[in-house]
């Protein structure tokens, strides 16, 4: 697989205020030279700013090769719009001058940028966006392909006490989640296996994740690398990993033995028995409701069904219910076998 060239556009100002007011800490590029360099070879590196208000900076950002933009501030007109403006051209300046620049990393958090970010992947361009979490849009990162927050970024060490000062923000991305990575994986997972391209592996599950929540990171989890989270939901039944012909990528698959979805399959069964005394049929709408109310966090979600009527029709399947439809109710309707 050919590496990613990677074209880097920083709005340092956008990053070291944030750096300095929501983390309480100097802005330091080496985690973000680290993470790219696990991407692919950049072959770009600039950052925008005037550059009188951090005169501490520069000499860090030289001396790993970042080309200083200066953005003057001048009489009337306002500095940090220039600064954006001026990045905007020259990204796509180069999307158009430099074809072989496949991955355009944009280190901000303002959604001012997002037009940018679009046409960028109009001209089939990755794009990928580095920034703070307290100070980020949420409009941005669902624009690009990933996005990375800064203070998750190996090597950035975050002290343990409150930001100096708390910055109103409209619209700030969701806290990364506590829950199960199983939520999101198991139904995607099912998504790839029935699209039918054939095999279905651990790097083509990352990507497809990364399209459907681009902050996604199984770090949130904690677990350090994709594999390793992968390992751990084939330790628990979850998924199975096919290692042949894979050279490192291995084939993701379902467990023959099911995916657990027997516990899901007798709690419908035991609902439809209450609901339908002496043998009567229920309808298949409101099923779900009752269902939540014997178990509060029940979704065919997590089980790899894309809605509730596959999951029946599953546990129809599997001799759990009986499914058929009446004409009469214009519906479903399950019964007890």
């Amino acid at each position: 697989m050919e590496e990613e060239r990677i074209g880097l556009f920083i709005d340092y100002e956008n990053l070291a205020i944030g750096a300095r007011e929501d983390l309480g800490i100097q802005f330091d590029f080496k985690p973000v030279a680290d993470a790219l360099a696990e991407r692919g070879r950049v072959v770009v590196r600039r950052a925008y700013a005037d550059w009188t208000y951090f005169e501490k900076d520069r000499q860090m950002l030289t001396v790993n090769q970042v080309e200083l933009i200066e953005i003057p501030q001048r009489k009337g007109t306002v500095r940090k719009n220039a600064a954006d403006i001026k990045m905007a051209v020259d990204a796509v300046e180069l999307a158009f001058e430099r074809g072989y620049v496949t991955m355009f990393v944009l280190c901000t958090g303002d959604s001012d940028f997002t037009p940018l970010v679009h046409k960028l992947r109009e001209l089939n361009r990755r794009v990928v966006g580095v920034g703070l979490k307290a100070s980020t849009s949420k409009l941005l990162p669902a624009a690009c392909d990933e996005f990375l927050f800064y203070e998750n970024l190996s090597g950035v060490d975050v002290p343990d006490r409150k930001p100096k000062k708390e910055r109103p923000k409209a619209e700030t991305p969701t806290p990364a989640t506590t829950e199960s990575p199983d939520a999101l994986i198991v139904p995607t997972l099912a998504g790839l296996i029935r699209a039918g391209n054939g095999d279905v592996r651990a790097s083509s599950l990352k990507r497809a994740l990364l399209r459907k929540d681009s902050t996604f990171t199984e770090t949130d989890y904690g677990f350090r690398a994709f594999g390793e989270l992968m390992r751990h939901l084939a330790d628990r039944g979850v998924v199975e990993l096919d290692y042949e012909d894979s050279q490192g990528d291995p084939a993701v698959r379902f467990p023959k033995s099911g995916r657990g979805e027997e516990a899901g399959f007798g709690l419908l069964h035991d609902a439809v028995v209450n609901l339908g005394s002496g043998g009567s049929v229920v309808a298949l709408s409101g099923l779900k409701n009752e269902l939540r109310k014997q178990d509060s966090g029940f979704s065919e979600k997590p089980l790899g069904y894309s809605g509730f009527l596959q999951f029946v029709k599953a546990a129809a399947a599997s001799g759990y219910v009986d499914l058929l439809w009446d004409d009469e109710t214009d519906d479903y309707v399950v019964s007890a076998p």
